[in-house]
């Protein structure tokens, strides 16, 4: 397509890709700019579109990534071609394997340099291809709109995931000369709908389902983020309520019913696993979180009962299965409204050993958070209480990252609000912390952010502090500095092992200041190391409305302990031949 000479045009590519995408309703853009998408940045601003400039295009994807979940629907971020669509495939493929909509726009050569060694030059619809259920580039100027409509709708028909659209720099760059010509175009597109299709159940295995978990002796239901993308808190609780079947969240299906539900069972994990004969899955896959399926952890003969939009997931692992293969939201309906359930008697045995344990396991906590006096050195319990007891029980959205940071949050802070918790996820992916806070305060504006992260896991993204303070973003980052990853040194032992040259490759710098860093942004910051200094400081930064905040928690460091978590027992998998 040649563009017409010797006239002034009234528009531009770069205007016709942002009137598209305010017309498809994207309200924010997450994104870093340079040549040659500086200008629709510069258009989609001036269509009203809010563009959050981020540092690196690794937490400018993730945030896009968590926006696609948080709201429902796909988030967008955007990049420049070639490096900057390199470092964005990290949040591509964290958006396909958390099963979260995102689409990324990224510039690219101009379409008569391909093949000739041009600016930044890539195959950038090909490197996106194995982490995107679409990727394209428009094949005209005029076809951008349906493009970019497609890779909207694609990201979250069906199974959510990411797209890609591929903007070549002469695309963006094009002179339109006839606006309401463009604008014709782009109203013709439709507008993706606000809910995307649901599909339902078969009825023959609904009623097989019911009869399964009427025959149950110790049935369990598991409450994945699935469940919470999908929406279907309110017909979750009635499930539970009217049946009376423990229930175990994922730790983000944390808060579909709330953590502090009596038949929420997360305190007495392993034993409601081992115990379970018939388990319902929502929106939970039997991956490396649910340890297959397999014994030693589930018993052997548990029958699994999956509820997926997806049928290719269903009976993964293989796990004795029931497939209903659906929308959640629409299949628990289903459920609810057309067969008889089960409802287990308040006297039986199975629930009540898992309530006394839950009540065991959480008496043991209480007593192991009050060891230590005020001005002990912290670890990770006794500093997690303090902001336990100062955080509201609601208006909070938990980010956890890092390896205990993350697994020990998980069972301490009580959810009871559905997607108000976000973590590294089915990827395990560090670095998220920054992006998702940052996506998060966006989606929740007056919600409290409260960033729980990893001296390790923070470094990863920890410029982005600077998105965060010049977006006037009032999130909360608790850094719990233990000098390393998993475990660190104190100070003398870091400086031992380094003149003896044997640091370990876990060792970080110790006692680093990185609330220092938050303070030169012209953010805010403290340094705390007993109950007494950190309960101060967080009182502080509750009352901070319009700044990000870093409380640099000092931790005693753990030194030279043996790593060890509970995911990474394996089941016996010598070879049956």
């Amino acid at each position: 397509m040649s563009p017409p000479l010797n006239t002034k045009p009234a528009s531009s590519g770069a205007e016709l890709i942002a009137t598209t995408l305010k017309h498809q309703g994207v309200k924010v853009i997450f994104g870093i700019v340079g040549i040659p998408v500086i200008e629709v940045a510069e258009a989609c601003i001036a269509a009203g579109i809010r563009f959050l400039a981020f540092r690196n295009e690794q937490s400018a994807a993730y945030a896009a990534s968590a926006y696609g979940y948080l709201s429902g629907q796909p988030g967008v971020c955007l990049t420049v071609g070639g490096p900057g669509v390199i470092h964005a495939l990290a949040g591509l493929a964290n958006a396909k394997v958390n099963c979260w909509p995102m689409v990324l726009l990224a510039g690219s050569s101009d379409t008569d340099q391909v093949d000739m060694g041009a600016f930044q030059e890539l195959d950038q619809v090909e490197a996106c291809r194995p982490y995107c259920k679409y990727a394209a580039r428009p094949m005209s100027v005029d076809k951008i709109p349906t493009t970019i409509e497609k890779a909207l709708r694609t990201a979250y028909y069906g199974r959510p995931g990411a797209t890609y659209v591929d903007l070549p720099a002469d695309f963006i760059q094009y002179p339109i000369q006839d606006a309401n010509k463009m604008n014709t175009i782009v109203q013709s597109v439709p507008v993706i709908p606000s809910t995307a299709p649901r599909s339902v159940a078969d009825d023959t295995s609904l009623q097989q389902a019911a009869q399964w978990l009427r025959q149950a002796k110790s049935p369990l239901i598991v409450v994945g983020k699935g469940a919470a993308y999908a929406r279907a808190e309110s017909e979750i609780r009635q499930l539970v309520e009217r049946t009376q079947i423990p229930f175990l969240p994922t730790p983000m299906g944390k808060g579909v019913v709330s953590d502090t539900h009596p038949l929420c069972v997360s305190a007495a994990r392993s034993k409601a696993l081992k115990n379970a004969d018939v388990v319902l899955l929502l929106g939970a896959r039997l991956n490396w979180i649910l340890h297959y399926g397999h014994s030693p952890r589930w018993t052997n003969g548990v029958k699994f009962i999956q509820v997926d939009v997806m049928p290719e997931e269903i009976g993964n692992n293989a796990a004795h299965t029931l497939p209903l293969a659906g929308d959640i939201q629409a299949t628990v309906a289903q459920l609810l409204a057309r067969h008889p359930l089960p409802r287990l008697p308040s006297t039986n045995q199975y629930v009540s050993d898992l309530k006394n344990k839950v009540k065991q396991n959480v008496e043991k906590s209480l007593a192991a958070r009050k060891q230590g006096s005020d001005t002990a050195v912290l670890n990770y319990k006794t500093a997690y209480t303090v902001i336990k007891d100062i955080l509201p029980e609601n208006d909070v959205v938990y980010i956890s990252e890092g390896a205990n940071t993350m697994d020990i949050a998980r069972s301490f802070f009580d959810v009871h609000e559905p997607r108000r918790r976000l973590d590294a996820g089915t990827f395990a992916t560090m670095g998220v912390g920054m992006g998702y806070a940052i996506a998060a305060q966006a989606y929740y504006p007056n919600k409290r952010v409260v960033s729980i992260v990893g001296d390790s896991a923070f470094g990863f993204s920890a410029m982005e502090l600077e998105t965060a303070v010049r977006s006037k973003l009032p999130m909360i980052i608790l850094v719990i500095n233990n000098n390393g990853i998993y475990h660190g040194l104190d100070a003398d032992d870091f400086e031992q092992s380094r003149r003896d040259g044997n640091l370990p490759s876990t060792a970080l710098l110790p006692d680093t200041r990185y609330d220092q860093l938050s303070v030169a942004f012209g953010g805010k910051g403290w340094l705390v190391k007993n109950r007494v200094e950190l309960a101060k400081a967080l009182k502080e930064a509750m009352t901070v409305k319009d700044n990000a905040c870093v409380i640099n928690v000092m931790i005693a460091p753990g030194g030279r302990t043996k790593l060890e978590f509970g995911w990474m027992s394996k089941a016996d998998t010598k070879s049956k031949l």
